[in-house]
């Protein structure tokens, strides 16, 4: 297939550690060969960062987010935490994974349309897009999955309330998503804001198992406009996601070689 040369996605593959999960093994499959998303992603980073002048919104960044997504998730399974679509349906631990991952993904592909409003807008269009990923699901499986990552993307705004473990799951994964890896294009086209100096100021972010929560996020600075990020996104993020009592986060300022602890939040 031809392609434009202004917006190739020959090279776009999510690159997804699916730890012999087979069902989402066949979904991240058909996700890296659907050219309808792809192509939204790339629109999207059109939107977000030539005309908006914002973060990376495209496959970096949602491959990132499924991976601390799936991170969390997996160290909550295997401090026995059970999650939502297994309470609540009686789906097994693999289609919990599925609706992160697809949550990660989908959650901001309303940006292609505008950024005002863009969690309303994914819900459609991620719509569309479930019903033929999913459609080797039987019909009550494939619902129940829908519904789920539905809730996902519309819980991951900023006054959104998760009513279910994967859409904090997701909410959050997506909040973690920081550091001067996010802002490296707006940065490099030299558009200084608030958010893309706080976002330099982060080094590194790790998903861990934490001593006294199960799932530790740590975050490391090179100086304090790092604590915009910590205070103003990771704070309320995390209040209502239903992961409170699960994850707590620890910030780290680093100079001179040395690590030393700056703030922890723990609600």
């Amino acid at each position: 297939m031809k392609q434009n040369k202004k917006i190739n996605i020959s090279r776009v593959s999510l690159k997804i550690d699916t730890n012999n999960n087979k069902l989402l093994s066949q979904v991240v499959s058909r996700i890296n060969k659907n050219d309808e998303i792809k192509t939204l992603w790339k629109i999207m980073n059109v939107m977000a960062i030539d005309r908006l002048g914002m973060s990376d919104h495209g496959p970096t960044h949602f491959q990132i987010v499924a991976n601390n997504g799936l991170k969390i998730a997996r160290i909550l399974n295997k401090s026995k935490v059970e999650m939502s679509i297994t309470k609540d349906f009686g789906l097994g631990y693999d289609y919990a994974e599925t609706v992160v991952f697809l949550g990660c993904i989908m959650h901001d592909l309303g940006i292609s349309i505008h950024r005002t409003g863009h969690e309303e807008y994914s819900l459609f269009m991620a719509r569309d897009f479930l019903k033929s990923i999913l459609d080797f699901l039987p019909v009550v499986e494939r619902t129940v999955v829908t519904s789920e990552v539905l809730h996902a993307i519309i819980s991951h705004r900023a006054n959104g309330k998760p009513e279910t473990l994967e859409a904090g799951i997701v909410r959050m994964a997506d909040a973690i998503d920081m550091g001067k890896g996010r802002s490296r294009i707006t940065y490099g086209k030299g558009e200084l804001n608030i958010y893309s100096e706080s976002d330099l100021a982060i080094s590194d972010v790790e998903i861990a198992e934490g001593d006294n929560r199960f799932v530790d996020v740590k975050i490391k600075m090179t100086n304090p406009a790092g604590v915009f990020q910590v205070d103003d996104i990771m704070s309320e993020k995390l209040k209502g996601s239903n992961l409170e009592k699960y994850l707590g986060i620890t910030v780290y300022m680093k100079k001179d070689g040395q690590e030393k602890l700056y703030k922890s939040f723990r609600l």
